[in-house]
């Protein structure tokens, strides 16, 4: 059953009344609703485009952390062939708010690494909703370390509301795990891309996304703290979050125009919820691209582009 959000009432209502005369067309309540259904439908489909149209910070907010949305799994299984997932980090365990292995993209190797957030209330708890701990991020770079040992791309999916900020993570160094991950990242000498399926969440985030290429789905967020924590911050009052995600510049426009990301992966109508294999397709021929362009480059090369990269942020900004 389809999930909508506050702001998708009007399709909601449209969509409700469609399904209604179905159901009324296969009992044999009524003669003839074909006309009245596609009037209908074409109404709704309006009605979404144009409310997808101008969505706000804080809506894409909503949509990036719709709980339809596909997540790392559904794009592992979608795009990777014969993924083999590896777990631990050696040091103290296993952390299943992130998933990597080692699989084939497109028929040639890759090492994929992307936050888990689940899809039920068993999984999330089980992926503790792509919240990694120090272990998680371990694991990270232990990938990372054997992908550009034998030579092969790494290619990260980000979704997280951000590191998990529990006083046992804390205890066994969050903070050096995160940065260690991204110190792993910048030393690469393969090429990487990162890809922002959802949310973007803080050094939870940025600890596996930097990367040569960056992208970002059209309906994600990318921010150094979440809107109801900034929001808690700057005025003590987690209920003007939504004026903390308008001033925050966290979307995908926003930080195509910084210069943070580097290309906005298209979404289908309404968002990747809607159709995700659609969304999924989309993101792996962007994925594709953004190798391309690294392909032939030396290792050399490629590391030293990517750490210029992260040092011009900002260079231009007034």
């Amino acid at each position: 059953m389809r999930s909508y959000l506050d702001f998708e009432k009007p399709v909601a209502e449209l969509e409700a009344k469609v399904e209604e005369l179905r159901a009324m067309a296969q009992s044999g309540n009524a003669v003839s609703v074909g006309d009245e259904i596609g009037r209908l439908e074409a109404k709704a489909a309006a009605a979404l485009k144009d409310i997808y149209s101008d969505l706000t910070p804080w809506q894409k907010t909503q949509v990036a952390r719709h709980p339809q949305r596909p997540h790392c799994l559904e794009y592992i299984a979608g795009m990777i062939t014969d993924f083999v997932p590896l777990a631990g980090d050696r040091k103290y365990g296993e952390d299943e708010a992130i998933v990597g292995g080692f699989g084939r993209f497109n028929g040639e190797s890759i090492c994929v690494i992307g936050h888990e957030k689940g899809s039920a209330t068993e999984s999330r708890l089980k992926h503790n909703f792509g919240m990694a701990r120090p272990e998680g991020y371990r694991k990270a770079v232990r990938l990372m370390e054997l992908a550009d040992r034998f030579d092969i791309p790494v290619l990260a999916l980000v979704d997280t509301a951000g590191a998990y900020p529990g006083i046992g993570a804390e205890e066994r160094g969050q903070a050096e795990a995160i940065a260690r991950s991204t110190e792993a990242c910048l030393g690469l000498c393969v090429p990487n891309v990162a890809v922002i399926l959802g949310e973007g969440g803080s050094g939870g985030a940025i600890a596996i996304a930097t990367a040569n290429r960056v992208l970002m789905l059209e309906h994600a967020v990318y921010s150094v703290i979440s809107p109801e924590g900034a929001a808690s911050i700057l005025w003590r009052d987690t209920s003007r979050a939504q004026d903390a995600a308008t001033n925050m510049k966290i979307t995908a426009t926003d930080l195509d125009r910084f210069g943070i990301i580097d290309r906005i992966v298209p979404e289908p109508l309404g968002g990747a919820h809607r159709d995700p294999p659609a969304a999924i397709a989309a993101t792996a021929e962007a994925i594709t691209e953004a190798f391309s362009e690294l392909r032939g480059l030396s290792r050399e090369i490629v590391r030293r582009q990517r750490q210029d990269k992260f040092l011009a942020i900002g260079r231009d900004l007034d």
